[in-house]
């Protein structure tokens, strides 16, 4: 049986940009997404504390060391520049690598600056 968890986060990010004339997405820091673990192309799920979403999309990398968290597309809609943002991604494994898995968890200031 492959059981769901959390797999890694970057915590409470800032919003620096939400472009709605795009294809779609969210553009995360290149710096950001390696600390954290993730890839682009990989599906994420965002969770506005502002507001309360809660949505899918998926990774582009951005410049590296630039602070951006951008939505793009119809996600665009969902988020206020400015937001704090939880972005969180998970992986399917069975209950012997659940025993010792640990997630990454990233957390940034309000800056998008990395502070553990």
């Amino acid at each position: 049986m492959q059981l769901e968890f959390l797999y890694s986060k970057i915590h409470r990010a800032t919003v620096t940009d939400a472009n709605l004339n795009y294809v779609g997405s969210i553009t995360i820091d290149k710096a950001l997404l390696d600390a954290a673990n993730m890839k682009e192309w990989q599906k994420v799920e965002i969770l506005d504390v502002n507001n309360g979403e809660r949505f899918q999309t998926y990774i582009i990398s951005g410049e590296e060391n630039s602070g951006c968290i951008c939505l793009n597309g119809a996600a665009a809609r969902k988020v206020q520049k400015g937001d704090k943002v939880i972005i969180v991604t998970y992986a399917q494994m069975d209950k012997t690598e659940a025993k010792t898995h640990k997630p990454t968890i990233v957390i940034v200031d309000d800056n998008n600056k990395i502070v553990k």
